[in-house]
């Protein structure tokens, strides 16, 4: 029997509280997420993907409103965009508000007004999207911040489209797994990436 997806909801923003890793259909592809004000989360799924943290992540947001709380401005044109946009676009946002990267030795400390130091590239920039899915934008909304969104897959290999391709290491290694059958609201492919400016520049990552 299926679960009702508000009991998804309320088991995984649980999980991602505690400063657990989930794994989830996404509006693209599968994902692997956390808090992504929890630099002790984030770590830990760079651990899963056996990624280097000196790569950024994607992060979701419900909204607009919620991405002004974590980026200094937002340009107007990624206004325009995110109204007019009708595909899984992830935009770069210049002036990300980012927690400090400890010192060696000094446990990183979690502050939901400040995005993980480690989701944040080295030149302050963050990619976030807010998803074309309602289930994406519920889990941002019910955790009140961003949450990871990296692909299920380790790094340097092809990403999952769908639950099935997600290897079995990584399934293993999250705390909870969203119920496979919400992967219908899923593309099955990337997004987008658009870097902005604050001057109205764009420079398109990927098409």
């Amino acid at each position: 029997m299926r679960k009702p997806v508000n009991e998804i909801l309320a088991e995984a923003v649980k999980v991602l509280r505690e400063g657990g890793i989930i794994l989830y259909p996404t509006d693209t592809i599968w994902g692997i997420g956390c808090d992504a004000t929890n630099p002790e989360a984030v770590a830990k799924v760079y651990e899963i993907k056996k990624r280097s943290d000196s790569k950024s992540l994607v992060l979701l947001a419900d909204s607009l409103d919620m991405v002004g709380k974590y980026v200094k401005e937002i340009p107007d044109i990624a206004i325009q965009l995110v109204e007019v946009n009708d595909k899984p676009m992830t935009l770069i946002y210049p002036g990300a508000f980012a927690g400090k990267k400890p010192a060696e030795g000094e446990k990183a400390v979690a502050d939901r007004h400040y995005l993980a130091w480690n989701t944040v590239a080295e030149d302050g920039t963050v990619g976030i999207r807010v998803p074309l899915m309602d289930f994406c934008r519920n889990l941002c909304y019910k955790l009140g911040r961003p949450v990871v969104s990296t692909s299920a897959n380790i790094s340097g290999e092809p990403s999952p489209q769908e639950f099935s391709d997600i290897p079995e290491e990584i399934v293993k290694a999250v705390d909870y797994v969203v119920e496979p059958y919400l992967e219908k609201e899923s593309t099955g492919s990337a997004s987008q990436i658009l870097k902005v400016g604050l001057r109205g520049e764009i420079e398109i990552i990927r098409s």
